[in-house]
């Protein structure tokens, strides 16, 4: 039998066709942490939250150009100050979207890609006879395996007491005497097979309850005065270092102090041009009256500004949302200023909260993923970079080798124990 020779055609379409999918489940990844990083605390693909839903969003004024989505994310104000659509988008939904200027073009490219292979992956789904999507079973599949693995074990279980039973009844017929059979209750295997389910489905919910101990995951208190993040940063735009300025420099991003709050409002004595307020129970809340608690704490009469003492200001008791345990070491410093996380990364789209509420679960878990996924700015050599990063020689090697294409919080010590626990 003649040997047959390679076929190196074949056998290098294959490499050509591997290499191609590799590249675009690389680029996929990328545009989902990107995704989940940037867009998604404010941003649906299939339907309107915070933001407009994003499928199809390059049929939308200019953004069949991506240079032109690149524009609007780096500076919303500016862009929307020339763009009669992302105005109508503010009127729409109450804000203007955080600026990111560190996103790139390759950024945005990975980040539509990711969004135009959701679409198409949905359009692809199994469709009823009226043509709706099937929607995706998200875990019931494994729900009704085990509730029909018990319903099989339960039947079993009688199965093998009606085998016994006719099993007694034959041996009477012949005559052959043998020991009456133990009852359910009082046997051994059944007995140890039933412990042992509980133990299981016990041991499962007792340790899904200790894993969320200490998780406030919504949690929404109510404060001793209705403060709007919706209009003070939404509206009014008021940067969040303004009132949390010592997030920049320090671990904690601070509560502001009464005085803080009087260099506004010392001008700003009722609340008449804003949206209505509503508290969480839909309840109209009066801004005038909310105002007023606030000189109350200050000491402030309106009708006599000048004779204000600053010194006489009381704190206000807020109520805190936000909290990690003990053992756990975290800098607001570290992450806004060093790594230029935006707040919403991790506090939601406050720009559009009433009362605010906790809407990450603040998890190690959470964290961890954060870490894993999300790319630092590796840049130390100009005014805007980081001069720690310059330590990391092997790193900027590989980049510039092409072996790496970014380098994410995981690779420069993100996920050492010791980083948060220590």
């Amino acid at each position: 039998m003649i040997p047959r020779k390679p076929n190196f055609i074949k056998s290098g379409f294959f490499v050509v066709v591997l290499t191609i999918v590799s590249f675009i489940n690389s680029s996929a990844q990328d545009g989902k942490a990107l995704f989940n990083s940037k867009c998604a605390s404010c941003h649906q693909i299939f339907k309107d939250a915070v933001g407009p839903a994003l499928m199809n969003l390059e049929e939308r004024g200019k953004w069949a150009d991506h240079n032109e989505i690149l524009k609007w994310a780096n500076n919303p104000t500016a862009y929307m100050a020339k763009d009669p659509y992302t105005e109508g988008l503010k009127a729409k939904f109450g804000s203007v979207m955080q600026a990111f200027p560190d996103l790139t073009i390759k950024d945005v490219d990975a980040i539509v890609g990711y969004i135009d292979q959701q679409v198409a992956d949905k359009n692809k789904a199994p469709q009823t006879p009226t043509g709706e999507t099937t929607a995706p079973d998200n875990g019931h599949n494994a729900v009704i395996f085990g509730v029909i693995s018990l319903i099989l074990a339960i039947i079993a279980l009688i199965l093998m007491q009606v085998n016994s039973n006719l099993k007694k009844l034959s041996d009477d017929a012949e005559n052959i005497l043998r020991p009456d059979p133990v009852p359910f209750y009082r046997n051994k295997v059944y007995i140890a097979l039933l412990a042992f389910i509980l133990f299981v489905v016990g041991g499962y919910y007792l340790t899904k309850g200790a894993i969320n101990l200490g998780r406030q995951k919504n949690y929404e208190p109510a404060q001793p005065i209705f403060y709007s993040h919706k209009v003070h940063a939404g509206i009014n735009q008021i940067n969040c270092l303004y009132c949390h300025g010592s997030a920049w420099d320090s671990k904690t991003a601070g509560v502001p102090s009464v005085n803080i709050c009087m260099n506004c409002h010392k001008a700003i004595t009722e609340y008449t041009k804003g949206p209505k307020l509503f508290n969480e129970e839909q309840q109209e809340i009066n801004g005038t009256a909310e105002i007023a608690k606030l000189f109350k704490a200050a000491g402030f009469d309106p009708s006599k500004p000048n004779a204000w003492d600053p010194s006489k200001a009381k704190p206000l008791e807020w109520i805190k949302i936000h909290n990690l345990p003990d053992h756990v070491f975290f800098s607001h410093a570290q992450h806004v200023r060093a790594g230029k996380v935006q707040c919403q990364t991790c506090h939601g789209e406050i720009t559009a909260m009433d009362e605010v509420k906790q809407f990450s679960e603040l998890s190690m878990g959470w964290c961890i993923n954060c870490h894993r996924e999300t790319k630092v700015d590796f840049n130390y050599s100009d005014s805007t970079g980081n001069k720690f990063y310059s330590i990391y020689e092997k790193f900027h090697n590989d980049i510039k080798a092409g072996k790496m294409d970014s380098v994410t919080v995981k690779d420069i010590g993100g996920l050492e124990c010791q980083k948060c626990h220590y």
